[in-house]
């Protein structure tokens, strides 16, 4: 099985990382730096598909904010909630947000959409997109292939070892995951129970 794995994404590994960027985020990058340190991929290759895979998504983003993001937001109540607080984001870091919609955990689909829907630049958020996604696709390529570069420090032979050095990684971006989805909660929560004691002690203000 780990066999064919590898060999399905020595074939096909960079159309599948093409379509993971276009649609999500950073934990198939790291994974396809790692086999490119050990020589199933090759790190330009993995750059240039993850480059052109998150500035191809955010552009198709940013447009269909443009072109049907008013409709969306009517729509679908999730983006509805999120985009007021994208709108927020945008109204006080400006062009920031542009540049770091890509890295934002939950706001990385949600934030080009809602750029598009404002009068932002479209031709400002191309030039900003090509910064982000190609700084962002060098980070996380490089997180992989370090961490292939640390585990050789220690055993002499990576690719005898791989199929476990994959699930450790694994196991380690899903941990991160995890943490950040528990933590961003525990933050909604406080701010929802602050919230309510503010009404509450407002309303019993004379």
């Amino acid at each position: 099985m780990h066999q064919f794995l590898k060999e399905y994404l020595t074939v096909h590994g960079y159309w599948v990382l093409f379509i993971w960027t276009f649609l999500e985020g950073e934990a198939g990058l790291i994974l396809a730096g790692f086999l490119a340190f050990d020589r199933c991929l090759n790190l330009g290759g993995v750059i240039l598909t993850a480059f052109s895979g998150a500035f191809f998504g955010d552009q198709f983003y940013f447009y269909v904010g443009r072109w049907q993001g008013e409709r969306l937001v009517k729509l679908f109540s999730l983006l509805a909630r999120r985009f007021h607080k994208a709108l927020r984001l945008i109204e006080k870091y400006g062009t920031v947000v542009a540049f770091t919609s890509r890295y934002t955990y939950g706001f990385r689909i949600i934030l080009p959409v809602v750029l598009g829907i404002t009068t932002f630049p479209g031709g400002t958020f191309c030039r900003i997109n090509i910064l982000s996604a190609l700084t962002w696709a060098i980070a996380f390529s490089l997180a992989g292939y370090m961490f292939g570069a640390g585990a050789a420090v220690f055993v002499d032979d990576v690719s005898r070892y791989e199929q476990y050095l994959m699930i450790i990684l694994a196991s380690l971006i899903a941990l991160v995951w995890i943490f950040h989805l528990t933590y961003s909660r525990r933050r909604r929560r406080f701010a929802r129970k602050r919230l309510r004691r503010m009404r509450r002690a407002r309303g019993c203000q004379p």
